[in-house]
């Protein structure tokens, strides 16, 4: 299974038909600590330059520097947050309130009839830039970008297994729920 999932990542990250690109230097989430300098910071204050499809105030749409294919973009947000779990609700609601907008632009000016909507979040995950990014990457029919697309999906299975680990999401959502509240009131 673990080889799997690893070569699963491996497809997202270095599709066949393509060499794969050189390796980029390892980040780590305190390269993006006060004064916040990663590579999206800077672009954010202009100090990069990059290719700015939209803006508004509270996020930046850029095309990707490295596009899996033409047309690849990333919606940023314009204050640091170094992941998708320590960006606030209402920023990651505001990011994904433009994806219909932005994705449809992107798919016309492509000439796709899709897209791929991708979140990295965590090393494990494929995640080497840290700060939070949404990924849009158009799609036509047979681009064949993705090798796991020939993969087959096995059925989930209904056992005892399966059944624990929902039951352990649940718990943990329970918590999570709990958690907040308990932070909200004593903020009171």
């Amino acid at each position: 299974m673990e080889a799997r999932r690893l070569a699963l990542l491996y497809s997202h990250l270095c599709p066949s038909p393509s060499p794969p690109a050189p390796p980029r230097p390892p980040l780590s989430p305190s390269a993006c600590s006060p004064p916040h300098d990663c590579i999206f910071c800077l672009i954010i204050r202009g100090e990069s330059p990059a290719f700015k499809l939209y803006e508004d105030d509270v996020c930046l749409c850029i095309l990707d520097t490295r596009p899996l294919i033409r047309g690849h973009s990333l919606i940023i947000p314009k204050s640091h947050f170094s992941s998708l779990d320590t960006t606030p609700p209402s920023v990651v609601a505001a990011m994904c309130s433009k994806v219909p907008f932005l994705g449809n632009a992107i798919m016309k000016a492509t000439g796709s009839d899709s897209f791929n909507l991708l979140v990295n979040n965590g090393v494990a995950a494929g995640q080497v830039i840290f700060h939070t990014h949404i990924h849009i990457i158009p799609r036509k029919a047979g681009d064949c970008l993705w090798t796991s697309e020939s993969l087959h999906r096995r059925p989930l299975k209904i056992d005892p297994e399966t059944s624990g680990l929902a039951n352990r999401v649940r718990e943990l959502l329970l918590n999570i729920s709990e958690e907040r509240k308990d932070q909200v009131s004593t903020l009171s």
